[in-house]
């Protein structure tokens, strides 16, 4: 179970990075005025994101990397977390 709680709690945290990067994005005076939270949030969400956006490119102005992104660590959340429990 904790293994699973970790998973979760992992996944739950990297969500959170990803928003704080959309909104980042959103409001450039705000990633200004905190770059070094700016600097960490897109190294730690960059391999994720940098690659969706490769196969994905911009709809209409924009990025639907972050969505796509979340949704393939959400599958990614659910067939883990199978797994483990068929091993508990």
């Amino acid at each position: 179970m904790l293994a699973v709680d970790l998973l979760d709690l992992g996944f739950r945290v990297f969500l959170l990075l990803i928003l704080a990067r959309v909104v980042l994005s959103w409001v450039p005076d705000l990633a200004h005025r905190f770059p070094s939270v700016t600097y960490a949030v897109w190294r730690f969400t960059s391999p994720v994101l940098d690659p969706v956006r490769r196969l994905l490119p911009p709809v209409a102005g924009l990025d639907l990397s972050p969505i796509v992104a979340i949704l393939l660590l959400q599958l990614l959340v659910v067939l883990l977390r199978e797994v483990l429990f068929s091993l508990l």
